[in-house]
Order: structure tokens, then C-alpha cells, then sequence
């Protein structure tokens, strides 16, 4: 597909599905333009399907909302229902100690989740991190972890959970004896398509 097709075909169609993966992530139209290196107007005018694009931009543009380009031009509807079986579970490459899996489909509409194991002893990394602002659910399956929150330490049981804003940088430590399941659930999603790209399937799967 060459520029001249997108400005051309489905115009209406992509400037919709534009605006929809943008407003699910409570994406302003001024953040998406400082994101992707175009304006507010250019995007308002894109999305009402009285602008054409070119590759490269919808390529920005879909990287900045966490989707890949396939999903602008996507027709049919995904079904209501899609079941994701333990052993498909897309999976970052495993770190010591750690392993972290996505258990939301692509494309992320309106939260974002993932699994993580943790060996006694793994964790997440030396330092603390933090992943745009939005809200972040912590939830312990099994084990016992420790989580950093800014300047706070919070041990919690399986069972447990906590709220924050992931602007605040975190940290998730095994603490126990046993391998600790955790589940991060995160609305709106932060992630964008590159950080989605590396999580692949797990060899046979």
C-alpha cells in the first residue's frame, strides 16, 4: 500500500480507528501530535477522514498508541469472545529469576495486563521503574513480595493488592521461599508498539 492509497482509500475508516484507539487511551489530540511529530489540527482533521497520510506518519502514529499499523486498516471485528491458553502466552526473553507475560490481546484498547513470575530471590530489576501516568493494580497470586513505591515498602501476601500511578517508580522483589505470581493490571495502557513487540511466543506454542 503506497501513500497515495491511504489518502485515498479508507481515509474515513482509518481517521476513526484513530481517534478510537486515541481517546481509549485518554490520549489527548495535542500529546498524540508532540508524539508523532504533527499537530492537533493535522490529527482532528485525519480523524474526521478530511485529511490524507502517508506510511511513514501512521507508522508514528500507530507506534505512538501502542498498536501495530495493521490494526488501522483491520475490517473485520475481533470475536466478543478470544480465549488465550496458558501456553500462548506472549512472553518477554526470561530474565534471571524472572518472567513476564502479556495476557491482553493486541490491539490494547482500554487497559493492559501481564503475569509475572518470580523466583525467590528474582525481581524486576536493580532500579525502580515508572511507565507514563496512569493507573497500575498490583495484584500477588501466590507468594510473598516485596514492592518499592517511591519511597515506600510494601510486603504483600498472595491475596493482596495495591493502587498507584505508574508515574510513581516501582519495584517488585520475591522476598519468599517459593516461586511468587503477580499480576499487573494497567489502565490506560502505556505501553507502545515497540514495547509490545517484544513480547513473542514461547517456542511451542
Amino acid at each position: 500500500m503506497d501513500d497515495i492509497a491511504v489518502a485515498t482509500k479508507n481515509q474515513a475508516a482509518v481517521g476513526e480507528k484513530v481517534k478510537t484507539f486515541r481517546t481509549a487511551r485518554r490520549m489527548s489530540l495535542r500529546t498524540l501530535g508532540d508524539a508523532t511529530g504533527t499537530t492537533a489540527s493535522f490529527l482532528s482533521q485525519l480523524e474526521r477522514g478530511l485529511s490524507g497520510v502517508n506510511i511513514s506518519t501512521l507508522m508514528r502514529i500507530a507506534g505512538a498508541l501502542g498498536i501495530s499499523l495493521t490494526d488501522l486498516f483491520e475490517e473485520t471485528a475481533p470475536p466478543v469472545g478470544r480465549v488465550l491458553r496458558k501456553h500462548e502466552r506472549p512472553a518477554l526473553p526470561p530474565a534471571e529469576g524472572y518472567r513476564k507475560m502479556l495476557l491482553s490481546r493486541r490491539p490494547i484498547r482500554d487497559m493492559e495486563v501481564y503475569i509475572g513470575e518470580f523466583d525467590p530471590g528474582g525481581s524486576t530489576g536493580e532500579k525502580p521503574y515508572s511507565h507514563g501516568d496512569s493507573h497500575e493494580l498490583f495484584f500477588v497470586l501466590r507468594g510473598e513480595v516485596e514492592l518499592t513505591l517511591g519511597d515506600e515498602r510494601h510486603v504483600l501476601s498472595a491475596g493482596d493488592s495495591i493502587e498507584y500511578p505508574t508515574s510513581v517508580p516501582h519495584k517488585t522483589v520475591n522476598i519468599g521461599t517459593e516461586t511468587a505470581e503477580v499480576l499487573w493490571m494497567i489502565a490506560p495502557p502505556t505501553s507502545v508498539a515497540d514495547d509490545l513487540d517484544k513480547y513473542l511466543p514461547r517456542p511451542g506454542s
